[in-house]
């Protein structure tokens, strides 16, 4: 599988130069196990359904759920689809032996080599970008790199999600692959010291925290602030105007990415039409649709972005191998028991 560099900011408006993927008229069905929530994914296989004529199934779960689910079911597991969300869960299904490895030319073309996993068992569909929110009213001098988060001069001001969170371990274990075990323990150890209160809730829990007064600095990933851009969230959407956010690492690595993506399972007895859904959820019109309903990134080079994502601005997007750092996995969590980050 060739490997390409995303380029280096994400277009809002750049016409997309690979072509999509057309589909003939098809029979069947097709078992999807997903633990995307979102309502918003309906109009994503209805309009499969239309297109292909293919009725899609769907099983719904947690990722830890439906991995154990599908370990138990074995041979005879109807799961053709897994999608899921973050690549540590994506590539520990592929170490369970429960994806397979598929060709195609369409999401060799379309989707980034960083955001595929090596042997083609995995595929990833949409992104968030993972930078840091501050009240602009307190913080004249907010931080602009990860590692500033651990700057004693923010002493009290840091709120964050548990180490147990997924979003949590995956930005240390990119920190890992880029710097190494050591300035990842220093990193997590300045950051506990920084904290204004326990690490607690989710992701849009920690701009409510903000908004509070609780914390000055948070983490989030960019989807939950497109929400609230979007439509209303309680406790975030009448305040927005306090929140300034800045893309870290922009004169480095880039902003950490997480994504959702999907693999076909090992014992798919659809395979066809599970190859087919992969390369739908790669069309321009599918990629939108991860934008305008969900307020993701696309995965695809070149998609328009929805007004609530491209109000963010533009970035410089962190492209290490996805792979990789979902590797370093344990050894966050490790990294983070040492730090006594909860």
């Amino acid at each position: 599988m060739s490997r390409s560099k995303l380029v280096s900011v994400i277009s809002l408006s750049v016409a997309a130069v690979i072509s999509a993927p057309s589909f003939a008229y098809a029979e069947g069905e097709l078992n999807l196990y997903s633990s995307r929530h979102y309502d918003t994914d309906e109009r994503l296989y209805s309009d499969f359904e239309e297109q292909t004529g293919i009725t899609v199934r769907r099983i719904e779960g947690n990722a830890d759920e439906l991995l154990a689910r599908m370990q138990a079911e074995g041979a005879n597991s109807p799961a053709d689809i897994l999608l899921t969300v973050d690549t540590s869960r994506l590539e520990r299904a592929k170490e369970m032996g429960l994806l397979q490895s598929i060709d195609s030319d369409v999401l060799e073309a379309r989707v980034p080599g960083y955001l595929q996993d090596a042997d083609n068992q995995w595929f990833g569909l949409s992104q968030r970008a993972r930078i840091l929110f501050y009240d602009k009213n307190d913080v004249t001098d907010p931080p602009q790199t990860y590692a500033d988060l651990a700057d004693p001069k923010y002493k009290g001001l840091v709120c964050s999600r548990s180490s147990t969170n997924v979003y949590s371990q995956t930005i240390l274990a990119a920190i890992i692959e880029h710097e190494g075990e050591a300035v990842a323990r220093d990193w997590a150890t300045g950051v506990v010291a920084n904290f204004a209160r326990d690490p607690q809730g989710g992701d849009t829990d920690q701009l409510r925290g903000i908004v509070s007064g609780e914390c000055d600095i948070s983490m989030s990933n960019t989807y939950y602030f497109g929400r609230a851009i979007r439509k209303s969230v309680e406790g975030v959407s009448d305040s927005l105007d306090m929140f300034g956010w800045v893309f870290p690492d922009q004169g480095g690595n880039g902003a950490h990415m997480n994504l959702s993506g999907g693999g076909v399972a090992v014992n798919a007895p659809n395979r066809e039409n599970a190859i087919r859904f992969l390369e739908y959820l790669a069309s321009d019109q599918a990629q939108q649709y991860f934008s305008a309903g969900n307020d993701e990134y696309p995965a695809v080079p070149g998609v328009a972005l929805s007004p609530s994502v491209a109000q963010l601005g533009f970035f410089k997007p962190d492209d290490v191998d996805l792979s990789a750092v979902a590797k370093n996995v344990g050894t966050a969590q490790a990294i983070f028991n040492e730090a006594g980050w909860e």
